[in-house]
């Protein structure tokens, strides 16, 4: 008998979303290690008035049905600061969910193409949920844990999906997992202890919650200018720094955000978050009626809830890069943050996302232990 046909609707970022937020309900929910995205965040994060991207960006979302069912959805976007740093053409696809059945990623596929190509792109790149400072890459292999906060997920029938539609590969992106207690062999922790004794003019500190504003802005200069030559970069805004920093007040905890300063001036920082998916992984993206009690009391005592924290944010300024000092400095922030987590007691980090490319950042995490336990893919394809 022959499936029912694939219906593709627009469901435009001004409108409901609750039918585009479903369908992963419908892709994943069968699976233990999936993570249901909280509603809360969610709907902000899709929403033109409350997410600062998209001032400089511009999506549609869409959505597959099948027998009025929503079995798939991908969202289609063009990246104004993208285009303006690049001039490339390039538009991108995000938020890819689908049941194994190709007719339903074809129809996806080809509704986020003609709608990048009516606005003169000619290459699409993928997934980004908005953009590379966003959730990247589709998982393809590392599907037997949950992920950490702010990493996707993905069924291993979605990588063969995209590629049977005529994506390729453009690069492999990795997550690092990391023990904390073997982190930094003995012999360079007596190697930074000297460092630090030796320069009066470098210290190691924890973030300044007093002066949030002011240290996350520090830390977002830190990673714009760090990162600026990473593949795909685009520097974040100083209103997407402040809506990240919004977002992170709630579940930062200051002992984990460790700050380089060179003459009291911040040069390198390390940010490790107390991982959210484990507070929230049993309220299947819902906080009504009785999650948002659940979650103020996971927030409030998370050492007895998270067991691991993720590192979504490191750099160290350009001007130290390739130099002794620089990796001084990359060493000072990771030691201070794994001293707290030990303390803690959460003795697992993942530091995420690293390129395949960047081989020396790959390297210093392998040396102190770190491990590749999951790998998320880069897809393009000529429109």
């Amino acid at each position: 008998m022959n499936a029912s046909p694939v219906t593709i609707r627009r469901v435009g970022t001004d409108a409901s979303l609750a039918q585009f937020m479903a369908v992963p309900h419908v892709t994943q929910g069968h699976d233990p290690y999936w993570v249901a995205p909280l509603s809360l965040l969610e709907a902000p994060r899709l929403n033109p008035k409350k997410n600062p991207w998209f001032k400089h960006g511009e999506a549609m979302l869409f959505v597959a049905e099948r027998d009025g069912q929503g079995v798939g959805r991908i969202s289609a976007q063009i990246d104004q600061s993208h285009l303006k740093l690049y001039n490339d053409s390039t538009g991108f696809f995000g938020f890819f969910e689908s049941i194994d059945d190709q007719a339903v990623a074809e129809a996806l596929f080809n509704a986020a193409a003609a709608w990048l190509r009516e606005k003169g792109m000619t290459r699409c790149v993928g997934p980004f949920s908005f953009n590379v400072n966003d959730e990247s890459g589709l998982l393809i292999d590392g599907f037997n844990c949950p992920p950490r906060m702010m990493m996707g997920h993905a069924q291993p029938h979605y990588g063969t999906l995209v590629e049977k539609a005529g994506f390729t590969k453009v690069v492999d992106m990795r997550a690092y997992l990391t023990p904390m207690d073997t982190a930094l062999p003995f012999k360079q922790i007596k190697w930074l202890k000297r460092a630090l004794d030796r320069n009066a003019n470098l210290a190691v500190r924890p973030i300044d919650m007093s002066r949030y504003d002011e240290e996350m802005k520090a830390i977002g200069r830190i990673f714009r200018a760090a990162w600026l030559e990473n593949w795909g970069s685009i520097p974040m805004t100083d209103d997407e720094i402040a809506h990240m920093a919004a977002e992170m007040k709630l579940i930062i905890v200051p002992e984990l955000v460790s700050i380089a300063t060179i003459d009291n001036v911040p040069v390198a920082m390390c940010v490790a978050l107390p991982d959210l998916n484990e507070m929230t992984r049993d309220l299947r993206g819902k906080l009504f009626p009785f999650g948002w009690a659940k979650l103020i009391w996971r927030l409030l005592t998370r050492r007895s809830f998270v067991s691991g924290t993720r590192v979504p944010l490191m750099g160290v300024m350009p001007d130290y890069k390739n130099k002794p000092m620089g990796s001084m400095l990359a060493l000072l922030t990771v030691g201070a943050m794994r001293d707290a987590s030990l303390k803690m007691g959460m003795p697992v980090c993942e530091m995420s996302w690293v390129l395949e490319t960047n081989t020396q950042t790959c390297h210093s995490i392998e040396d102190i232990g770190g491990r590749v336990y999951k790998t998320y893919r880069m897809y393009e394809k000529a429109l």
